[in-house]
């Protein structure tokens, strides 16, 4: 079975590093709880302060964008969105990935 990976590598502006860790670790939480999305994920770069990676596999490409739909609508209009931290544009990769990688068969 596949499927979609989602990854965002990011660079907060100086300054701004904690609140965008807030803002992620939000968005961990809202797409954990998503149907559709099998887990969500953060972390911090360990030698750079500013440098984030934000996975999340989903179920399918459509969970990906209704998810992603929601939590611009539910997070972004409160927050103002996790552009404001960063630096520049973020990279940002859809992936195929087999089922397997998590079940070992």
């Amino acid at each position: 079975m596949v499927r979609i990976l989602e990854t965002v590598v990011c660079s907060a502006k100086p300054g701004n590093e904690a609140r965008l860790e807030r803002m992620l670790s939000s968005r961990v939480e809202f797409r954990n709880r998503q149907d559709g999305c099998v887990r969500s994920w953060y972390a911090k770069s360990s030698d750079d302060d500013y440098l984030f990676i934000f996975q999340s596999v989903f179920d399918n490409r459509e969970s990906m964008k209704l998810i992603s739909e929601q939590s611009q609508q539910k997070l972004d209009t409160t927050d103002g969105g996790v552009q404001s931290c960063l630096i520049g544009p973020p990279l940002v990769g859809i992936f195929d990935i087999e089922i397997d990688i998590f079940t070992g068969s």
